[in-house]
């Protein structure tokens, strides 16, 4: 993910592995075809994340909740906090278009907790960090979901919760979250019928531009 390259090397391991965890939750959502199999997956991540938090306990042979444990928990991320991310993607699971309350809750109960614990590796925590995750998680959304009309919701939510943000009150070190804010706002605004393009040399010029000049 590009913006990790603002990240401090030392974070960058933890942050890379929380990621990675958003992911594979992400991609189990997408690829579930029975909402049931598709729960017990999630609860299964979800259960398995809040035993890190046991120190005695043995960390099972999954490479990703291997890394979890070896950078994101040493970092002072708890395993309950991840695992608070399953209800944020479950409540996805619950109908092939979500309606505008399971659309909310997914903004508030993945992106808003990702970014506080995100921020909580970058050593800094503002007020709005969450009204930032819970945007970016519902711009994300708008681009995911195959209803035009609930895209057209989801990015409409997205944009009031970025509404909130300040970001020229965000310290250095949380550009690499600031940088996902900017590109959320413009995938907001986008028209439903349209999709963004993850690599397209207007993204890449203005995370360029925000890593120089911080705007």
């Amino acid at each position: 993910m590009l913006a990790l390259s603002y990240a401090a090397a030392a974070r960058r391991p933890a942050l890379a592995a929380l990621w990675q965890l958003d992911e594979r939750m992400g991609a189990i959502v997408a690829a579930a075809r029975d909402p049931l199999i598709g729960s017990m997956r999630l609860v299964w991540w979800r259960d398995a994340l809040a035993d890190l938090d046991d120190r005695s306990a043995r960390v099972p042979a999954e490479p990703l909740l291997q890394a979890l444990a070896a950078e994101t928990l040493a970092a002072g991320v708890t395993g309950s906090d991840m695992a608070a991310l399953e209800e944020g993607w479950s409540v996805l699971l619950d109908d092939d278009t979500p309606d505008a309350a399971q659309i909310e809750a997914h903004g508030t109960g993945r992106g808003a907790p990702l970014f506080r614990m995100a921020a909580t590796l970058l050593g800094q925590i503002p007020d709005d960090i969450e009204s930032a995750g819970a945007g970016w998680a519902l711009a994300d959304l708008g681009h995911r979901l195959q209803s035009a009309e609930a895209r057209r919701t989801a990015r409409t939510a997205a944009g009031q919760h970025l509404a909130r943000v300040d970001l020229r009150t965000w310290p250095r070190s949380l550009r690499p979250l600031g940088l996902l804010t900017l590109f959320a706002r413009e995938d907001a605004v986008m028209p439903a019928e349209r999709l963004r393009r993850q690599g397209s040399p207007k993204r890449l010029f203005r995370s360029l531009a925000y890593g120089l000049l911080g705007r």
